[in-house]
């Protein structure tokens, strides 16, 4: 489909956006998580915009993009040249930036524009693969550097109004963001911290048997999970989930369940 028809709210999704740039530079151990991106960028249609919610962008106030022609940030260290020489020019769309400005205020929450910031990896990661010709308008939403799941909730409450627009919209973190486990001598051998996390946030946000208010108590007070600080030793990762369920209010659907960098990941996506 060319777009998304009038009586359709546009989708909500969160994936996993991997390890820095290696899932564009060919990395074995992000092949499946590669592979689903491909696969379903075709399933979305054609959105006439596309809002990212970064796990790679903090500010004490909520935060829109707002430039025309936002540069790349190189938001990583440590890896090959060709990481460094990456190119996404998609441009900015400093109208709907506006409208989101708007709507968070309305809502009660401070926002402020910034014309100069440019994409970090959260989005130019996943986007290259998904929508590689990068001529689709792009703008970058922040997290809050508070980290409180509640406020991150209230962000996605406040953007409802964008489910009426052609957008679609990409919560882009990693249900699963333990730095020393990804990179320990273990790290592709079973772990059921790792995998009772996972069954816990799948049935979360999946489980049609649960309340509006259930998921949302649950994801609140997400770090009662087990083996919650585990998988998430700071939240920065997951609270771009909070965002998209915010957004949605429902149950969504699971999208991908998979390895990443030898660790169960999920993602998940929001239709209704």
């Amino acid at each position: 489909m060319d777009q998304y028809p009038a009586a359709m709210l546009s989708p909500v999704l969160f994936i996993p956006h991997g390890a820095g740039p290696l899932p564009l530079l060919g990395d074995a151990n992000h092949q499946d998580m590669v592979s689903f991106l491909e696969n379903l960028a075709p399933t979305l249609g054609k959105p006439s915009a596309i809002i990212v919610i970064s796990a790679h962008w903090e500010e004490t106030v909520v935060t829109i993009t707002s430039g025309k022609t936002p540069a790349l940030l190189y938001d990583y260290r440590g890896f090959p040249a060709a990481a460094y020489q990456i190119q996404y020019p998609a441009p900015g769309d400093p109208i709907l930036a506006e409208k989101m400005h708007h709507w968070l205020q309305q809502g009660g929450i401070a926002a402020k524009l910034d014309n100069h910031r440019g994409f970090d990896h959260g989005l130019y990661v996943p986007l290259k693969i998904m929508f590689p010709d990068a001529t689709i308008p792009c703008v970058q939403l922040s997290l809050l550097s508070n980290l409180s799941a509640e406020a991150h909730i209230a962000i996605g409450k406040a953007l409802t109004e964008l489910r009426q627009e052609n957008v679609l919209i990409i919560g882009s973190g990693f249900s699963f963001h333990n730095l020393r486990a990804f990179f320990s001598p273990t790290a592709n051998a079973p772990d059921p911290k790792n995998e009772a996390f996972e069954h816990w946030l799948i049935d979360t946000c999946t489980n049609p048997e649960l309340s509006v208010q259930e998921r949302e108590t649950r994801l609140i007070h997400w770090d009662q999970a087990p083996f919650a600080r585990y998988c998430h030793p700071r939240e920065e990762h997951l609270l771009p989930l909070h965002v998209c369920f915010g957004l949605s209010q429902a149950n969504a659907g699971l999208a991908f369940e998979g390895k990443v960098t030898g660790k169960k990941a999920s993602a998940f996506l929001w239709r209704i």
